[in-house]
């Protein structure tokens, strides 16, 4: 398989850290650099996550740029309620030894999207406001990046942060409406595919949770605030188990054969509404007149990504 260039745009805290384990270390991937979004906690804590996860990795040196402290319009909203204080499932693991690049996140975008031409993949699995800020710096971008996974918004279902909402887009809905808009090929993956393909139930997660390797014991820490607050909490819906929503989309990246089914759609984002601040469009029926601008994904081989996951945490 020949080489897969990756950049991952981050608000690292929980499954965005699985998502970065799978480009850092699966065969033939090679990720140029991070580049961070304050999303799930202040940019700060999602860069200091970043930083650290690479040095678990053993991939320190990979340039990690933080970008957006906040949205494009309003105020940050975070989700450290849903990932612990410090987004790593209340861990407080030590500072890494490697410190942030100088280079704001989306000027590293628009470097590195020249540099490697029709080759870089963007995974976009924060608040698109590092890519909206690109996008101003250079409106040809789309041209250049071979192809944009966006893990945000929905398939016209519940919302994450709201009945209508999921959180990515909510906290930059200007962003995201920007983004899609612009002419990327964009796959998009909506929070409720990670619902249904990208759970893993705690029988489902017995197998890792049986590894006890260096990397199953990073991975089950970041992630037990979440898993509790699914289980517990009325947001988290009653699931007993841990979603990958970061790290599927990843796996699709690396594995475009985990896509089982996906379709051509009109999307668009609501950023007006009282209630509906956030909610993404997915013209199903095409009744709006207007081309199809993301492939949205239907359906994932889950069976498949659980065996990739269990892959990687044994390595």
């Amino acid at each position: 398989m020949a080489l897969q260039r990756f950049l991952i745009d981050t608000d690292t805290a929980g499954d965005d850290v699985t998502s970065i384990l799978f480009g850092l270390l699966w065969p033939n991937s090679r990720v140029e650099a991070i580049t961070i979004c304050a999303g799930n906690l202040d940019l700060e804590q999602c860069s200091e996550n970043a930083l650290y996860t690479l040095e678990v990795a053993g991939k320190a040196g990979i340039p990690v740029y933080p970008g957006a402290s906040k949205p494009l319009v309003g105020k940050l909203v975070t989700a450290a309620y849903v990932h612990g204080e410090d987004g790593m499932g209340n861990s407080f693991f030590p500072k890494a030894k490697q410190r942030p690049e100088s280079l704001f996140a989306p000027a590293a975008i628009v470097e590195l999207a020249n540099r490697y031409a029709g080759e870089l993949q963007i995974i976009a699995q924060a608040p698109l406001t590092n890519l909206a800020l690109a996008l101003a710096q250079d409106p040809t971008l789309p041209q250049k990046v071979k192809k944009l996974w966006i893990m945000g918004g929905t398939n016209n279902a519940l919302g994450n942060i709201t009945p209508a909402a999921e959180f990515n887009f909510y906290v930059d809905p200007e962003a995201a409406q920007i983004v899609l808009q612009a002419g990327f090929d964009v796959v998009l993956s909506p929070w409720d595919l990670s619902v249904s393909d990208g759970l893993l139930t705690q029988e489902e997660l017995e197998p890792i949770l049986s590894l006890d390797t260096p990397l199953s014991r990073f991975y089950l820490a970041v992630n037990r605030v979440a898993w509790e607050f699914n289980r517990s909490h009325p947001g988290g819906g009653g699931l007993n188990g841990i979603t990958h929503p970061d790290s599927l989309t990843m796996a699709m990246a690396l594995q475009p054969e985990l896509i089982r089914e996906s379709r051509r759609h009109y999307v668009d984002v609501e950023c007006r509404g009282e209630r509906t601040r956030g909610y993404s469009l997915v013209d199903r029926l095409g009744i709006m007149g207007q081309p199809a601008n993301a492939e949205v994904v239907l359906r994932a081989d889950k069976l498949a990504f659980r065996e990739m996951l269990i892959k990687l945490l044994g390595h």
